[in-house]
């Protein structure tokens, strides 16, 4: 088996990595406890509103302030509400984090709140459901369907309180695992509206899982055969996490006991992890990459480094540069690398090679399970990227 999902202890954090033949294709770094998870849904109180930046801040508790968008504050669900029907302060309501914070940045929250399953995603504020766009037309037509039965038959509720979002994992999936799927993000969010009338302000109503735990719902099943841990208490919690939310995946978790070849070295982690987290990649032509985070973007510069294209330039500066993409849309997700990126090409002066070259790296960044755009190439040659922020990069996780 080619295709591993890995977690482990390391320096006192919890890593997993995304494996396909002995190549990392993701990384994250979690602490063995993290308060104020991704997807975590409380009950706030608006400390203020700044009408000038379209904006809410949001207390989760006496030490967390949180930003929220108030173009997002469509349906809001209020445990407390003051006398005008707009937002103000003192106000408190239901919000869940979307985003994480990052350095200097609050972390985000949104009063639309999704509850995450294998196959979908429950979503409140709409009736109208969707499908990934990446399902074939025939495919989404039978996954709205389903959909649409199940409203019909079982789960007969107000128009508007919430939507189904099916992922791509959906497709081909059997109706019936998609009807669990249903069932359990139904039942889930009666419990959480339930409680949520009796509970205090700064409340936890949903504890999201431990980031190591949810991004088990976010495997594709063509991107992981295996499952494997080698700690026992990791183990015991990713064993009942699949009982509870993914029985059709319990087959694949495994514990890796071998004291001979352990796991870290079986599969180089600690290599993988430190060429993540180095300036330099280097490419398989002999040219490579310089990755440089900085406060507001990403900047990635292309060199030709020790490759020999002989008199033929432009042809020998598009393979490099190609290459370049391929590596680069890889090294996006390996390090979690968000908001604007920046890529400096190797320049070269045919414009049907420019084409060529964005459309090898627009093809390879469509693959990213993470949103991300390739914007356009500027007057000065320079490539400009976007990649949807909610974790913080694996550089700032891993120090």
């Amino acid at each position: 088996m080619d295709r591993n999902y890995l977690v482990t202890r390391m320096n006192g954090k919890i890593y997993s990595f995304l494996m396909h033949a002995q190549e990392a294709l993701e990384i994250h770094c979690d602490p063995e406890h993290a308060r104020y998870g991704l997807d975590s849904i409380y009950i706030g109180k608006i400390k203020n509103i700044a009408k000038n930046i379209g904006a809410a801040f949001v207390e989760i508790s006496p030490d967390m302030v949180c930003h929220l968008a108030l173009d997002d504050m469509k349906r809001p669900v209020y445990t407390k509400k003051g006398a005008s029907d707009l937002p103000q302060a003192g106000d408190e309501l239901l919000v869940q984090i979307v985003r994480e914070g990052m350095k200097t940045k609050h972390p985000s929250v949104t009063t639309k709140l999704t509850l995450h399953g294998k196959y979908m995603l429950l979503t409140t504020g709409t009736d109208r459901d969707s499908v990934s766009s990446k399902l074939s037309g025939e495919e989404r037509a039978r996954l709205l369907s389903v959909a649409k039965e199940y409203r019909r038959n079982r789960a007969p509720r107000e128009p508007g309180t919430y939507s189904w979002l099916f992922r791509t994992n959906a497709g081909g999936a059997p109706e019936e695992l998609l009807i669990r799927d249903m069932e359990l993000l139904s039942d889930r969010y009666a419990e959480l509206m339930s409680h949520a009338r009796y509970r205090t302000c700064f409340s936890c109503i949903c504890e999201a899982p431990q980031p190591y735990l949810r991004r088990l719902a976010n495997l594709y099943d063509t991107e992981a055969e295996q499952i494997l841990t080698d700690d026992r208490e990791l183990y015991r919690e990713m064993s009942a996490y699949l009982d509870a939310h993914q029985p059709e995946d319990v087959g694949k978790l495994a514990l890796y006991q071998d004291s001979l070849l352990p796991m870290k070295k079986l599969y180089s982690l600690e290599t993988q992890l430190s060429q993540a987290l180095g300036e330099r990649v280097w490419l398989k032509s002999g040219g490579y990459l310089v990755i440089q985070p900085t406060e507001a973007l990403t900047v990635i510069d292309v060199n030709t480094g020790k490759f020999e294209g002989g008199k033929k330039r432009e042809a020998a500066f598009l393979k490099i540069n190609r290459e370049a993409a391929a590596e680069i849309a890889r090294q996006l997700r390996l390090r979690n690398l968000s908001g604007i990126i920046i890529v400096d090409f190797i320049n070269m002066e045919e414009e049907e090679s420019k084409e060529i070259l964005l459309s090898e790296l627009d093809g390879r960044l469509r693959r990213d399970p993470v949103r991300t755009t390739l914007v356009d190439m500027t007057k000065l040659s320079l490539v400009e990227i976007t990649r949807q922020k909610r974790e913080r990069p694996l550089a700032e996780c891993a120090v």
